[in-house]
């Protein structure tokens, strides 16, 4: 699955084209220096998350039918947190991550093994379990999100970040 990331003024549009031939066109308002769904990209892609948001997207779910499931299945939020239904443990797994290595991102970084702690508590709050992710892990997917925050960062409007999803 092609997934293009083109960089706007105050919200960015992305473009999917599926494996079965549709195509999925959405806007991704701004909440820091790197497109949220791309950071999902590479949380999921390095640790196999194969049912959460991008697998949900190449399975032909729309981002606010995937946040409408979420919120049935009982997604864990401030106001109501309860154990979640198994079909969007992955979900929330990938959510979890993504916030901490948005943090990790935004904070300018720090000991793997604290952002570990950082993603175990907050999968924990989620009540879902922290997928398999060691230090060595950790470290690629920063780097990873890292290297993709560099080129977005410097890239002027109208730019056009493609990943590929399998």
């Amino acid at each position: 699955m092609r997934i293009e990331i083109t960089k706007g003024e105050r919200a960015d549009r992305i473009r999917v084209n599926r494996p079965d031939g549709t195509v999925l066109d959405y806007a991704m308002p701004k909440k820091g220096p790197v497109p949220h769904d791309a950071v999902h990209y590479f949380v999921e892609r390095a640790l196999g998350l194969a049912d959460a948001f991008w697998g949900m997207i190449a399975r032909g779910l729309h981002p606010d039918a995937i946040a409408e499931l979420a919120r049935a299945g009982g997604h864990a939020s401030a106001k109501r947190a309860a154990v979640p239904d198994d079909s969007i443990v992955a979900l929330l797994q990938a959510e979890r991550l993504v916030e901490c290595f948005e943090a990790d991102l935004w904070g300018g970084g720090g000991d793997a093994q604290a952002l570990i702690a950082m993603a175990q508590t907050a999968c924990d709050y989620s009540h879902v379990p922290l997928p398999g992710m060691d230090a060595v892990g950790a470290e690629r997917i920063r780097s990873d999100i890292n290297a993709f925050a560099a080129d977005w960062i410097a890239a002027p409007g109208g730019h056009v970040a493609a990943l590929e999803w399998n």
